[in-house]
């Protein structure tokens, strides 16, 4: 008897012809990552970022690609301007975001204020300024790069947790306002990534933790990971282009979990 080999399913292929997304903290880690897989799939992206020079480096390395990205600089605490710059989107992915490891009788209330505005208010003036266009034409896809810091809570980061929480409860709301007008809305959570923001993390929690620099990758960050890795931005951007496709259509107000295993404890 002849064997007849079943072929295997394909993998969907991202088509976000014709589409503007917009991605802040789009200059460098998950944001580039994010920027560039959307423009491979054909959207133009607006690249959002304080960093000029870093967008207009990022559009230039997209050259090649079937969409196009097109540097904005930025400056996010500008709430008016972020809201502006959301208009005729498709595609939002809120990703931009900062940090600071101090126990809370010491975190700077100045730090803790820019936080929330960058990583929670500016999010929710981005929504904002889209969901008109979105819901005109009845399709629209909001992606907020959350962290499992969302879910779970790390000491000595008092002002990232508190606003990753608070885009989890924003995420929901919107998707729970925007299922009747085609609109989806998630986060994608993924643990720690190779990006700057990581790396400027180390000083800082050697001596939050009273441990050298060098063993805070294993000892801290990936002590609760049962995979032992760094994640990539670019498995990140994948779950992000994952949630954009037709196939992530009934997914919302939901929270795509990238942590190695962190929360499985």
């Amino acid at each position: 008897m002849t064997s007849h080999a079943v072929p295997g399913p394909h993998a969907p292929t991202l088509d976000l012809g014709g589409r503007t997304a917009l991605v802040t903290g789009a200059a460098g880690g998950i944001g580039r990552a994010c920027a560039l897989r959307l423009a491979a799939a054909g959207a133009k992206v607006r690249a959002v970022d304080r960093d000029a020079r870093g967008v207009e480096e990022l559009a230039e390395s997209a050259a090649h690609l079937p969409g196009t990205v097109e540097p904005h600089a930025l400056d996010l605490t500008d709430l008016d301007a972020a809201e502006l710059a959301a208009h005729g989107t498709d595609v939002l992915v809120n990703n931009a975001g900062l940090q600071l490891v101090r126990p809370l009788q010491a975190f700077p209330p100045d730090v803790f204020h820019t936080v929330l505005t960058v990583m929670l208010e500016a999010p929710f003036r981005l929504i904002r300024g889209a969901l008109p266009h979105m819901y005109g034409q009845g399709w629209g896809r909001i992606v907020n790069i959350s962290s499992v810091h969302g879910l779970r809570a790390s000491p000595y980061k008092g002002a990232y947790v508190a606003a990753k929480h608070g885009l989890e409860g924003l995420s929901k709301t919107a998707a729970l306002e925007g299922a009747a007008h085609g609109v989806t809305s998630n986060c994608v959570n993924p643990g720690y990534v190779r990006t700057p923001l990581v790396a400027r993390q180390l000083a800082d929690q050697a001596q939050a933790h009273g441990v050298p620099e060098e063993r805070v990758l294993t000892e801290v960050l990936l002590q609760d990971s049962a995979v032992k890795r760094l994640i990539e931005p670019e498995e990140v951007a994948e779950a992000v282009a994952y949630l954009c496709s037709p196939q992530a259509s009934f997914m919302t107000g939901t929270s795509l979990v990238l942590d190695g295993g962190w929360t499985a404890h």
